[in-house]
């Protein structure tokens, strides 16, 4: 029996990213697609995915409206499912971490489930609806799987480590050498984006997605400046949807050796045409970040992974 699809009228994509789906020519084959994958609730596989994760990526704006990617960890169990609206979760956040000033009852949150070591991913979309002492709850507005082709298969280890133990905490407006060689080594960062209006209706809140290529892929272009090259995709363009109607944009890399998360938020902008494109061999566009402001925290996070076995989709992108 096939599990029911979108069952509104109204578009499951909001107006930024219809756009590019008019501009890419996929929107009619997107409107299909997406209304037979994208549920107002958790299918069944989703509620026994999320329960197994020992951790969770998640998307959230501040008051400034300021996007951010931010991790929660916790011992498989610590997401849970009570019904198929609402996700249950119960971590704290890392010492650090800006989600922990984000996070407030009424908040649109990202969130995506991603374990490395199978490629598998799924994203809920919803709305904070309840806060205790240690854990949130949030009611789904939109779930969905997403395309694996660029994760690369890390697997995890999860340390004894009390995650609101004080780490040193590194705040900047530029990129120094520790962040900088962070981010020029990484071949995973994870993005959060929103599009919060009204005129959206249920597509309306934050995205958060993840990106990955050969180490080198992000290229440093100053001390604020990164520019990342885009390969094909899922054509749903929820990221560049948000990009097109609002620029902020938030980035998460992470060392997986040493369990030092690096947060960045500033403003984007896509490049959709030029020479330029043709520097990054399989790109289709360029995604182009400015720094605003950033935080490096040493050691909060109580997981490390093994060395990564490359997606064989690589081997259709070039070195930089």
């Amino acid at each position: 029996m096939a599990i029911p699809g979108w069952t509104r009228t109204e578009s499951p994509f909001h107006a930024g990213e219809l756009a590019i789906q008019g501009r890419m020519g996929t929107q009619a084959k997107m409107d299909r697609q997406g209304r037979q994958m994208i549920r107002e609730y958790l299918p069944d596989q989703f509620r026994q995915f999320f329960p197994q994760l020992p951790y969770i990526i998640v998307g959230t704006v501040d008051v400034t409206g300021s996007p951010w990617a931010s991790i929660l960890v916790g011992k498989p169990g610590f997401l849970s499912t009570p019904d198929d609206q609402i996700l249950q979760i119960a971590a704290k956040p890392l010492f650090g971490d800006p989600f922990t000033n984000n996070l407030a009852d009424g908040i649109d949150i990202g969130l995506l489930g991603i374990e490395l070591h199978t490629r598998r991913r799924n994203r809920v979309n919803g709305t904070v609806t309840a806060i205790d002492s240690d854990r949130f709850e949030v009611q789904v507005g939109q779930s969905f799987g997403n395309c694996p082709k660029y994760i690369q298969t890390r697997m995890f280890e999860l340390i004894e480590q009390d995650s609101a133990t004080p780490q040193s905490i590194h705040q900047f407006q530029m990129l120094g050498s520790e962040e900088r060689a962070t981010i020029a080594a990484a071949d995973t960062f994870f993005i959060a984006t929103a599009y919060q209006n009204t005129s959206a209706g249920i597509a309306s809140g934050v995205d958060v997605s993840h990106r990955g290529g050969k180490p080198g892929f992000v290229r440093l272009d100053d001390d604020c400046t990164l520019t990342v090259p885009d390969f094909s995709g899922n054509c749903q363009f929820n990221t560049f949807g948000n990009l097109e109607l609002n620029p902020n944009a938030g980035l998460l890399f992470v060392d997986f050796d040493r369990g030092n998360p690096l947060y960045l938020t500033g403003t984007a902008e896509v490049i959709w045409e030029g020479p330029q494109i043709n520097d990054y061999e399989g790109a289709e566009r360029l995604f182009r970040f400015h720094l605003d402001r950033g935080y490096r925290v040493e050691s909060s996070l109580p997981l490390r992974w093994s060395s990564p076995v490359f997606s064989p989709f690589l081997d259709c992108t070039g070195s930089w």
